[in-house]
């Protein structure tokens, strides 16, 4: 009898790489989405809790906000770092909803779980959320009602929706206020579309004064102090001038030597920089400038002349904020003074310095035509600002959403239990597999009232049977009131989110859970200490050193 030759075990892969395959590894995908929505599910609705997150220099984060929370902890799993993608996309596209497209997202994944143990094959669960997804644009846009920009108190109502829960909740009747008054000045029309920039509403926190002393000024407020104390601080009927080039005398370019062999000729040299510097003033004198902000440096000789002239000068100003002073004033950007004219010029009714807090600022406000203003948000220590200017930007971002779709949905939980309730309808109308997929995300979408009433401490299960009730009577906009555990009229309670915030969290939601449920083979390089297993050192095989 011959012995058989011992077969020596093929690698493909790099030593110490990790892999998992089929449901182990949907398995652990699931769970690690499961875990990240677990996380900002408690934070959200009117009675949302906040979290607090210190990274390793000690400094303290304390929000609400579902993507400030996602940033801030560093997710190292790569299924976890797809759901805070969806976060990210949403603050971009919407700038609110954060937290309902992970917590949405959560949730299909969980359901997706159950039907794989029924073994459900993922491209079935795929086919029937994406159709799901499909419908519920439509159930959606069926359930909106149409707005515009001249309906300020919807707005109102829209900003106060987004900021109820946050930091801003005590004053943000106010906040809303300045929320829409801000969005509608700097909104342009094209061709009958509703274009807004909110690049142009600049968001300035500063920390001293109570909240409910924030203001909105039409036109810019800059980070910056006058350049030398003998220029005004105050310039009425403000003639503004902005230039992108120092005010100074230039270096060469190239390796130059200047010889000099007489003092005087020393003299004549500083004099000649003097004059060119004095020239630069006249010219900006010439135009009838009383105001100059310049992106560069301006020379110690030139403040002076400046100063001479009455002329409010500050230097080092941030490209972007250039760029508002000129759609605020309607000033030309100018790099060369001697080609700078009158017709230039911008114009503000005020420019003056003022001392918020211990920090000197340049206010350029009451502007004519301002299309790009400043919200100056103040918060009684750096946290509370710093919420309270997160919670200004959902408010700011909400509204300039509302107005460019003109789309609006009541909130408080009563789309998704419509959504979920029509939903179920339309998976009676299929025949295939793709009937319990639909089924599953009709359930999963009833994720948003239920975590609603836990966050406000009422029991989800009667407040669920309640909602559904409602919504079967055709009350379309029943809600939760998450403070009087009651069924409410979300319109005629001023609760509305736009129809963006909607769409968008369910349609990213469901694109990630597909994705992630098509995955059944996870591979992670070895060689660092992200690819070796839990308590394993980095590069070490998967089950130690072994016998080589």
């Amino acid at each position: 009898m011959t012995n058989q030759p011992q077969v020596q075990p093929i690698f493909i892969m790099p030593e110490g790489t990790q892999r998992s395959q089929g449901r182990t590894a949907q398995r652990n995908n699931i769970m690690a989405a499961k875990l990240v929505a677990e996380t900002v599910r408690t934070t959200l609705g009117p009675k949302g809790m906040d979290k607090m997150l210190v990274d390793s220099l000690g400094d303290v984060v304390i929000t609400n906000d579902g993507v400030t929370i996602l940033e801030e902890m560093s997710i190292e799993h790569p299924s976890a770092k797809m759901i805070v993608e969806i976060a990210k996309t949403q603050e971009d596209e919407v700038g609110d909803g954060t937290t309902t497209a992970v917590v949405i997202a959560g949730e299909l994944l969980k359901k997706a779980e159950g039907l794989l143990d029924q073994e459900v094959h993922p491209t079935v669960i795929a086919k029937g959320y994406r159709m799901a997804s499909e419908k519920s644009m439509e159930i959606l846009d069926k359930m909106a009602e149409k707005i515009t920009s001249k309906d300020e108190k919807i707005l109102k109502m829209i900003a106060v929706t987004a900021m109820t829960g946050k930091g801003a909740e005590a004053a943000k009747e106010a906040l809303a206020d300045l929320a829409v008054k801000a969005v509608i000045q700097v909104m342009d029309e094209e061709n009958g579309t509703r274009i807004i920039d909110l690049d142009n509403i600049k968001i300035e926190k500063k920390v001293g004064a109570s909240y409910s002393r924030s203001e909105f000024i039409t036109g810019i407020v800059v980070d910056k102090e006058r350049v030398h104390s003998g220029m005004p601080k105050t310039v009425k009927k403000a003639k503004i001038v902005l230039v992108d080039s120092p005010i100074e005398i230039k270096n060469t370019e190239i390796d130059a030597k200047i010889q000099i062999t007489d003092p005087s000729q020393l003299q004549a040299f500083l004099d000649s920089e003097e004059k060119m510097l004095r020239d630069m003033v006249e010219q900006i004198a010439a135009s009838g400038a009383n105001v100059l902000f310049c992106q560069k440096g301006i020379d110690d000789v030139a403040q002076h002349f400046l100063a001479r002239k009455g002329i409010f000068a500050a230097r080092r100003l941030k490209k972007s904020d250039m760029e508002k002073l000129a759609r605020a004033t309607g000033a030309k950007i100018i790099t060369k003074l001697k080609e700078l004219s009158a017709s230039d010029l911008g114009y503000a009714g005020v420019v003056e310095e003022v001392k918020v807090g211990d920090e000197d600022m340049t206010y350029v406000k009451e502007c004519k035509s301002a299309k790009a203003v400043t919200l100056l948000i103040r918060g009684g220590t750096e946290h509370v600002a710093d919420e309270i200017k997160r919670a200004m930007e959902d408010a700011v971002g909400d509204v300039a959403t509302a107005i460019r779709s003109g789309k609006v949905v009541p909130g408080a939980g009563a789309p998704e239990i419509e959504l979920s309730k029509c939903l179920m309808k339309y998976a009676e109308s299929l025949s295939g597999r793709e009937q319990l997929a639909v089924k599953a995300f009709a359930e999963a979408v009833e994720i948003i009232p239920r975590t609603l009433a836990e966050n406000g401490g009422l029991d989800p299960i009667d407040v669920l049977t309640e909602l559904k009730a409602a919504h079967d009577k055709n009350l379309k906009a029943a809600g939760i009131n998450v403070f009087t555990g009651k069924v409410m009229d979300s319109w005629k309670h001023g609760v509305i989110e736009p129809l963006q915030i909607k769409t968008q969290a369910i349609g990213s939601a469901s694109e990630v859970a597909v994705m992630i449920l098509r995955i059944d083979d996870v591979i992670a390089k070895g060689g660092d200490s992200r690819g070796a297993p839990q308590g394993m050192p980095p590069g070490m095989p998967p089950g130690g050193m072994g016998d080589y």
